[in-house]
This record gives structure tokens, C-alpha cells and sequence, in this order.
């Protein structure tokens, strides 16, 4: 997802698309712990993501939007 996207969102919107990338990145270390993992390169994509979303996240706060 790109960071002009998520600029568009709403407060609640972001804080659920962190969430479930989250909850992704939970779900992408357990198959990898369990040797059930396909696609390695998508943890590293999710952490981005997960960066991406706090970013915008933490300028709105520094921004004083609510």
C-alpha cells in the first residue's frame, strides 16, 4: 500500500488497517516458525506496511488533527 493511499484515510480506518497488518505479520511468523511459510519476502512487505501506517499515524498526531 502506498503512503498517498493511506493519507486519505480516516483515524479509524488506520488504526484498523494496522491492526490486521498486525495481526498478518503474527500470523506469517507462526508459519514460518512451523515451516509452513511460502512466501518469505511478504514478512518483510507487511513490516513495511506496519511502518508505512505508523508514520502517517504519528504526523497526524504531530499535526494536531484528530
Amino acid at each position: 500500500m502506498k503512503a498517498s493511499e493511506l493519507k486519505d484515510l480516516t483515524k479509524e480506518e488506520l488504526n484498523a488497517k494496522l491492526a490486521s497488518l498486525k495481526e498478518e505479520l503474527f500470523n506469517l511468523r507462526f508459519q514460518l516458525a512451523v515451516n509452513q511459510l511460502e512466501n518469505s519476502n511478504r514478512i518483510g512487505a507487511v513490516k513495511k506496511d506496519i511502518a508505512r501506517v505508523s508514520t502517517v499515524i504519528r504526523q497526524r498526531e504531530l499535526a494536531g488533527e484528530e
